[in-house]
C-alpha cells in the first residue's frame, strides 16, 4: 500500500460575483424619457399659444372645485360635523375643470370695429396712394414751369418743355424746335442752355422718391452714316442725357432705364420729319399702379 500514489485534491473557491441588476434601470430610463417629452411639450405650448391660451393652461393645472353640500346629515342621530356648514373645498373628489382655451380669431381683420370704424380694403388704400402721388406730380409740374418762367436765361424755352401725365408716370419731354435744338444735328453733345434747363428739372424732382426712365427719340430723317442709324443716335443721346443729369445733381440710383427708340414713337404723327419728334423723355415712374376704372 505504501507504493500507491496519494490522491491529489484540488479545492476551487468561487468568489462572489456581482448580483443581477434586474430591470430597475429600464424604469429609470423610461422616467427620464417621459420627463424629456413633457419638457419639450411645455416648450412647444409656450411657443404656439397666445396669452389667453396660456392662462387657460395655467387654470387647468391649478384646479379649484367648490362643493355646495351641507356638512352632516342633521336631525336626530343624524350626526354632525366639526366643519362649517355650506360650501367647502373638496379634499377627496377628483378635480374637474373646464379649460377655456379659445382658438385664434380668424377674419377679425375684416370685421368692423365696435366704434363703427372699418379697415380700408386694399383697392381703396391703393387708390388713396395713387391720388397722393398724382398730387405730388402736379406740384412738380407747376414747380418746373415756374422755375423756367422766373429765370431770364430760360426765356424762350417754355415751348421746348412738354409735361404730361401718363400711365407710366409724370413725363417731362425736352423737345427740339425749329429755332432751338437740344443737340447739334447728328451730335450727342448737349447744348449748355439745355443742360442748365436739366439742372432746374433735377432740382424740382429731388424731393420725390420715384425712379426715372430716360428715352431718346429722333425724327424720320436718317443719318449721313449708313452704319450709324437712328437707333444708335437715339440710344447715344439718351445716354448722354443720363450723364448730363448726373452732372447737375441727380442721384444715380434713381435711374432705372435708358433706351433709344429711334423714330418709332413720333409725337407729330402726320409729320414724321418734324423737329418736334426729336426729343428726350424723362419719366418719373409711378410707385403706385393705376387701378382700372372697374376696380375703383
Amino acid at each position: 500500500m505504501s507504493d500507491e500514489i496519494a490522491p491529489i485534491i484540488v479545492k476551487k473557491i468561487k468568489k462572489g460575483g456581482h448580483g443581477h441588476h434586474g430591470g430597475a434601470w429600464k424604469v429609470a430610463y423610461a422616467d427620464f424619457v417621459t420627463a424629456m417629452m413633457a419638457f419639450f411639450l411645455l416648450l412647444w405650448l409656450l411657443n404656439v399659444t397666445d396669452a389667453v391660451q396660456k392662462q387657460g393652461i395655467s387654470d387647468y393645472f391649478s384646479p379649484t372645485v367648490a362643493s355646495s353640500s351641507e356638512s352632516g346629515a342633521g336631525g336626530v342621530l343624524g350626526g354632525t360635523s366639526m366643519q362649517t356648514d355650506g360650501a367647502m373645498t373638496s379634499n377627496t373628489g377628483t378635480p374637474s375643470v373646464v379649460s377655456s382655451i379659445s382658438p385664434p380669431e380668424e377674419g377679425s381683420k375684416d370685421e368692423a370695429n365696435e366704434d363703427g370704424k372699418s379697415e380700408i380694403d386694399e383697392a381703396e388704400f391703393l387708390e388713396k396712394l395713387a391720388a397722393l402721388e398724382e398730387s405730388s406730380f402736379e406740384e412738380t409740374r407747376d414747380d418746373i414751369r415756374a422755375a423756367i418762367a422766373n429765370d431770364p436765361e430760360m426765356a424762350g424755352l417754355e415751348d421746348n418743355i412738354i409735361i404730361d401725365m401718363t400711365p407710366e408716370g409724370l413725363r417731362i419731354q425736352i423737345v427740339d424746335q425749329y429755332d432751338e435744338s437740344m443737340f447739334e444735328p447728328g451730335s450727342i453733345e448737349i447744348k449748355p442752355r439745355i443742360k442748365k434747363l436739366m439742372g432746374k428739372i433735377v432740382k424740382s424732382i429731388a424731393h420725390l422718391p420715384n425712379n426715372i426712365a430716360i428715352d431718346g427719340h429722333t425724327d424720320s430723317s436718317g443719318t449721313s452714316n449708313s452704319s450709324y442709324s437712328n437707333w444708335e443716335l437715339s440710344s447715344d443721346r439718351a445716354n448722354s442725357s443720363r450723364r448730363a443729369l448726373l452732372d447737375v445733381g441727380l442721384d444715380p440710383d434713381r435711374i432705372e432705364r435708358v433706351s433709344g427708340k429711334a423714330d418709332t414713337e413720333p409725337m407729330i404723327i402726320d409729320d414724321p420729319s418734324n423737329p418736334g419728334n426729336r426729343r428726350i423723355s424723362l419719366t418719373l415712374l409711378r410707385e403706385t399702379p393705376v387701378l382700372p376704372a372697374n376696380l375703383k
